[in-house]
């Protein structure tokens, strides 16, 4: 980076004295920087340099900077790019595959046996590819996976410029990527070790819940994850059924579970939690536990509700998940945004849970922060990635603006999601991807259709 850097945020600051030499530089409408006081900023600017955002400013001041490329957005929302914080990315080859049908027969019956049948490297491949062209198409430039083959999500995710977390999974049952519990265990170090120095891609143990993973493997993990320092992503409290036989099985709820495990604590990123009581809310809070919030998923797999409003008035770092295009059946966060908020309001019936605003920041900041990323990414701030998505808000359906940041969680789609950045990097340029092949992709996809429908 060059040493001259303009640091400046909002109306008022001192712009510098001198024309400031920056990569790229900005111009929209409305900035939703996600953090600070203001939810949004008009006519502002924001300067690249080096992959990182070196200026937040208003636009008048923005003329004490120089770039090598200028983006005019008049009509346009630049917002931080959405954390997708809970998915199966290469699930997106089984979308559609057994809709309408409660949790655990969808797994037990058709999930799991396709998986054993058909996962292998090619197939997490393909669907990863095609998982991150349907997220960078709308908007999300971070996403939390789950699932066999990480080293291969991983591969695909930094080809494709966009930034991951994957998930180094463990359960009781074998599978093709490892037999045992301890294989597993082994082969995440192994794919730690390998991406420990990778700039997009990072790492966290992925055990896939309580009903599924054994005390002897999860005590080992808890000791890793702690010498290691990584997050523990797993589903938790899913469903009504989930804590009955957590109960049967082990004499107590899944929750009271891990916290005899040493696993309820900030690392532990615990997905879904529809089934919650008052005292294992304030558990969770006063552990620094994290949650991720699915509404579609939960909703069409009939799990429950999540008492989001509850969490986050117990201080709880809420984030949101698509979960994965199997029981979705998209990744689209503009979606799960606004689902998030009217799910709230209905459940709450308080029509102020949940306002846009704060939906925003599920998909965005609170969703780094679950990754323990948020000084990295997750808001539009000096210092931070240039992780940035333009939202064209100049469209019929997004017309007239009065609130840019409700406009967005409430009424745009991710079909205006015209150019994505990562790391300063443009990644999507009206709405052409410009790192993946996407007639490829999509070939792969329908092949991946004839031979999983064929048998």
């Amino acid at each position: 980076m060059r040493d001259e850097k303009p640091i400046c945020y909002g109306a008022g600051s001192t712009a510098p004295s001198s024309k400031v030499q920056t990569d790229t530089l900005i111009h929209a409408e409305w900035l939703l920087p996600a953090s600070g006081d203001q939810p949004f900023l008009a006519a502002h600017s924001v300067a690249i340099d080096d992959g990182r955002i070196v200026a937040v400013c208003s636009r008048a001041e923005s003329t004490a900077i120089e770039a090598r490329e200028v983006i005019e957005l008049p009509g346009y929302a630049l917002i931080p790019g959405l954390v997708n914080a809970h998915t199966h990315s290469p699930m997106t080859l089984f979308r559609g595959l057994a809709d309408d049908l409660p949790l655990m027969t969808w797994l037990n019956e058709h999930v799991w046996p396709a998986e054993q049948r058909w996962v292998h490297e090619e197939f997490v491949a393909d669907g990863t590819r095609l998982a991150v062209a349907e997220m960078l198409r709308s908007g999300t430039t971070c996403f939390n996976d789950m699932y066999f083959f990480p080293d291969v999500t991983a591969r695909v995710a930094g080809q494709a410029g966009i930034r991951a977390t994957v998930g180094l999974i463990l359960i009781d049952f074998p599978s093709a990527w490892a037999d045992s519990a301890d294989a597993y265990l082994d082969r995440a170090i192994e794919v730690h070790d390998q991406l420990r120095s990778d700039a997009l891609v990072r790492t966290a143990f992925a055990p896939h819940a309580p009903y599924s993973v054994s005390d002897p493997p999860l005590r080992r993990l808890a000791t890793l994850a702690n010498e290691l320092d990584l997050p523990v992503h797993m589903h938790v409290h899913e469903t009504a059924a989930e804590v009955s036989g957590g109960l049967e099985q082990h004499g107590c709820r899944p929750l009271e579970r891990l916290q005899r495990l040493d696993l309820l604590s900030p690392s532990l990123v615990a997905v879904h939690m529809t089934q919650l009581l008052d005292d294992e809310i304030e558990a969770v809070a006063a552990a620094g536990t994290h949650v991720v919030h699915c509404p579609q998923s939960n909703l069409k797999l009939a799990s429950g509700h999540c008492r989001v409003s509850d969490l986050l008035r117990a201080g709880v770092n809420v984030a949101l998940g698509t979960d994965g295009a199997a029981s979705n059946n998209d990744l689209d966060m503009l979606a799960e945004m606004q689902q998030a908020a009217l799910q709230a309001k209905g459940v709450c019936g308080d029509a102020c849970a949940v306002p846009a605003e704060q939906a925003l920041a599920m998909a965005t900041i609170n969703g780094a922060r679950a990754l323990g990323i948020d000084d990295e990414t997750g808001s539009i701030a000096v210092g931070k990635s240039a992780d940035l998505v333009a939202v064209d808000l100049s469209q019929p359906e997004t017309q007239p603006v009065y609130n840019p940041v409700s406009q967005l969680v409430y009424a745009a789609g991710r079909e205006q999601v015209r150019h994505v950045w990562v790391r300063g990097r443009r990644v999507l340029k009206d709405r052409t991807l410009l790192t993946l092949d996407l007639d490829d992709t999509l070939q792969r996809a329908s092949q991946w259709r004839e031979r999983i429908a064929d048998g």
